[in-house]
């Protein structure tokens, strides 16, 4: 059997949290997703553009949420690096937990890390091909 057509792109992320409600204000607020659905009180779907995040609250009983699950971050693509430099300065006069400045990478990147009310790492990040694709609907 042959190796189907490649994907569309990774565009839904499903996070277990553990307050929901501040991490829809991190998602909705402060990085602008809107509620796209929300079909009972511990789940909440968000979207921007063709991208989907799903909260789902986490048991308050659950000591660990997911064991074995390894996930290291998830990324929101900007426009510019002086996007990346901005959205640093709005999260952290939020009061967003950060975990390094904006820095340049190798490939032309631009990011910086930052952490969601429930822990996740979240980096925002301008990357020149992707940038490209973005805007003239081609691939990367």
């Amino acid at each position: 059997m042959s190796r189907p057509a490649t994907t569309l792109g990774m565009r839904h992320v499903a996070l277990r949290v553990r307050d929901l409600d501040a991490c829809e204000r991190f998602y909705a607020e402060l990085l602008g997703m809107r509620v796209a659905w929300r079909p009972d009180p511990d789940n909440l779907y968000l979207s921007a553009g063709p991208d989907n995040l799903a909260l789902h609250r986490a048991p308050s009983d659950a000591a660990e949420l997911a064991p074995g699950q390894r996930l290291d971050h998830i990324g929101f693509l900007v426009a510019t690096p002086e996007d990346v430099d901005h959205w640093f300065a709005f999260l952290s006069e939020q009061g967003v937990h950060m975990s390094e400045a904006p820095r340049d990478h190798r490939d032309g990147a631009r990011s910086f890390y930052c952490f969601d009310p429930d822990g996740t790492s979240v980096q925002l990040i301008y990357h020149p091909s992707l940038a490209e694709s973005e805007r003239t609907g081609g691939p990367p």
